[in-house]
């Protein structure tokens, strides 16, 4: 198969950060019976069922193919066989509540539970091999598979244009540690079944996308590797009700149930700026939008909340801009990397440099000792294992935030941290595996968040680090591999110039019809990431795709900020201000009340109103907000095309019809 490969881009949230486990959905009925009986585990022959919640997944121990046998009578298939050879399986012994064989031509270990009502299978080996399994969406009776890329999409299995090279989808292969912002993906079949199958230990598992005979479906591979801590693949299947979220929801509830979530109540108790956060728009200031006379000029328009950062270009906001900002109400942050390292003497931005010996010695280094070069070729990647060791005696981290905070800035922007590019280091002087990368991420974000007190953010930020951050810019937008090579086409998509207002964030750019449909028809959009993780981390589009860079799309972005519940997220000049303030302005009074009322609360609910999904609803919390939304042309009960309504607290609905650009 010919694959492409999706590109990227200390607590509980560390604790949770190392393992893997995959959870699905079951059910069906045969000869091993139904909800009447309730033993846990019954082997028969090749044959192991395991009671889950709504009926019994029924594992084939010859194959791992999994079916379900739910209560209502359904059957279908969970996993298709693995894909490879597995070899003759021994003898399946049973202990307790657990299954446990061996495929020992494959070295493979395998244990199969009931565990909080799913099925949980655990693989483990000591070599070094690969297992191909779980086959998901296999089964006739799947509609739609739905997959976290970003925001989340829900994408139809039997539709010929995702089938297609048109799509950017079949074919391709996306790490689910670096490619998906939350290590799950569901299906929805006839009827109101589903599945959801979750990755805990996401470090070494592949997900790819495969077309065959017209039809959609997936295979998660997994990599063992004693060196690289990832020699046990545990997998689980659940039952779910099929909706387009429902395997979110169940990721959701498992990571409630391990701790996994923070929320952003208990992160604005810790940190009262955070506060700041709700209800504000977010965006990067250029030229005299950096200064205390572009402050002004926000506040002249009405807005009274946002989320104000900058580049590092070598011109910070002045502390006199600073001030007047947070007396405003809003939150100053800067841009940072503490990815990328390059000779100060040459680098092109200020955030590659570092002081010597780290731009010499803190590389990342493969197996044959070559440096892993950095980001767009330039420099290297730093092991975060080097800035570890050095720190308590360099002081590294500790004087770049100083530095960076030096004009009072209470907030923080550090790219990368979050997205879930880690590395293993082969360096003798600082050895690192994937695992231990994330850990050292979790920790330096966790110190800035926490002993620092700065409100943090990180790009793209997957859910593993939501104890740590308060908000993500990028974990809303479900790039299409396309975009990458659109952004270095410099003479369409626009460079680094002007200094006060660089085309490649300010000039207005048309995607191609299929990267527009892949990315941003409202019929495949999903909110996977609000379901999951909407009361603890603010998450926007991505920075360098700001509201008005697309302007075909700007009616759509508009309108599903407002259905999410998330803020946009902008770029500003003078002559930005000029053209767009006062929609901007428009957009952020209307989504202001609307994030109040339902920031720190659930998306407790999401449905496609219309048979064409372009009429969708949103809820949050207990009744907190409401949010319709008309993506169609046409009026449904009232409600016209291109509008959305929101109700908040149970009172009148409040209306937008946003303009396009």
């Amino acid at each position: 198969m010919k694959t492409r490969k999706l590109k990227r881009t200390k607590n509980k949230a560390i604790a949770l950060s190392g393992a893997l486990t995959v959870i699905g959905v079951v059910g069906a009925a045969t000869a091993f019976g139904t909800g009447t009986d309730r033993a846990q585990v019954d082997v028969r022959g090749n044959q192991v069922a395991v009671r889950v919640a709504g009926g019994r997944a029924v594992l084939d121990v010859s194959s791992l193919a999994v079916r379900a046998q739910a209560d209502d009578g359904s059957a279908w298939q969970l996993s298709a066989p693995a894909a490879g050879t597995l070899g003759p399986a021994g003898k399946v012994s049973v202990h307790g509540a657990t299954a446990t064989w061996r495929y020992p031509s494959k070295g493979l270990a395998v244990t199969a539970s009931a565990q909080d009502g799913r099925l949980a299978v655990t693989v483990r080996s000591a070599r070094r091999t690969t297992l191909s399994w779980p086959v998901t969406a296999t089964d006739p009776a799947t509609k739609e598979l739905q997959i976290p890329r970003g925001e989340g999409l829900s994408v139809p299995v039997a539709d010929r244009w995702w089938n297609s090279d048109a799509a950017g989808l079949a074919g391709s292969e996306t790490g689910v540690a670096d490619g998906l912002t939350m290590p799950f993906w569901g299906t929805s079949l006839s009827g109101r079944h589903g599945v959801s199958y979750i990755a805990e230990s996401d470090i070494g598992t592949t997900l790819k996308f495969v077309s065959t005979r017209g039809r959609l479906h997936t295979e998660a591979e997994h990599a063992f590797s004693t060196r690289e801590g990832t020699s046990r693949y545990a997998v689980t299947f659940a039952l779910t009700d099929g909706s387009p979220v429902a395997a979110a929801q169940d990721y959701r509830a498992w990571l409630l149930r391990h701790g996994g979530i923070t929320t952003l109540r208990t992160k604005i108790a810790r940190n009262p700026e955070a506060g700041r956060l709700v209800g504000a728009f977010h965006a990067y200031a250029w030229g005299q939008a950096r200064t205390a006379e572009g402050v002004r000029r926000l506040r002249e328009l009405g807005i009274d909340r946002m989320w104000l950062g900058y580049d590092a270009d070598g011109s910070p906001m002045s502390r006199e801009a600073t001030t007047l900002a947070e007396r405003s109400g809003y939150l100053v942050g800067p841009y940072d990397s503490w990815a990328n390292a390059q000779d100060p003497a040459t680098a092109d931005t200020s955030v590659s440099k570092w002081p010597a010996p780290v731009w010499q010695d803190a590389c990342v280094h493969r197996a044959d000792g070559s440096i892993v070069t950095g980001f767009g070729g330039r420099g290297c990647y730093v092991s975060s294992e080097a800035l570890r060791r050095a720190e308590p005696s360099r002081h590294y981290l500790a004087d770049r935030t100083r530095q960076m905070t030096a004009s009072g800035a209470d907030s923080y922007f550090l790219d990368v941290d979050a997205a879930g590019e880690l590395f293993t280091d082969h360096s003798p002087a600082h050895p690192m595996t994937q695992a231990q990368d994330r850990r050292n991420r979790l920790r330096r974000m966790a110190w800035l968040s926490g002993d620092r007190k700065l409100v943090l953010g990180s790009e793209s930020a997957g859910s593993w680090a939501n104890g740590v951050l308060s908000f993500s810019h990028g974990s809303g937008t479900p790039v299409d591999d396309r975009l990458w090579a659109l952004e270095r086409d410099r003479q369409n998509w626009g460079g680094y110039a002007p200094g006060t207002a660089p085309a490649v964030f300010f000039k207005p750019v048309r995607l191609p019809a299929d990267v527009a449909k892949a990315m941003y028809d409202p019929r495949y959009r999903v909110p996977l990431y609000q379901t999951v993780l909407h009361d603890s981390v603010i998450s926007t589009e991505r920075w360098e795709l700001s509201w008005s860079k697309l302007p075909d799309q700007s009616r759509t972005r508009a309108l599903l900020a407002m259905l999410y519940n998330v803020p946009l997220n902008l770029v500003l000049s003078q002559s930005e201000l000029e053209q767009h303030g006062r929609r901007i302005a428009e957009l952020q009074r209307y989504f202001e009340p609307l994030h109040k009322a339902a920031a720190t609360e659930p998306m407790t609910g999401f449905r496609r109103l219309t048979s064409d999904g372009l009429v969708q609803r949103t809820t949050f919390g207990d009744h907190a907000l409401t949010v319709t939304a008309n993506f169609s042309t046409t009026a449904h009960n009232g409600l016209p095309g291109g509008c959305v309504d929101a109700v908040v607290h149970g009172g009148k609905p409040r209306r937008l019809c946003p303009a396009g650009l």
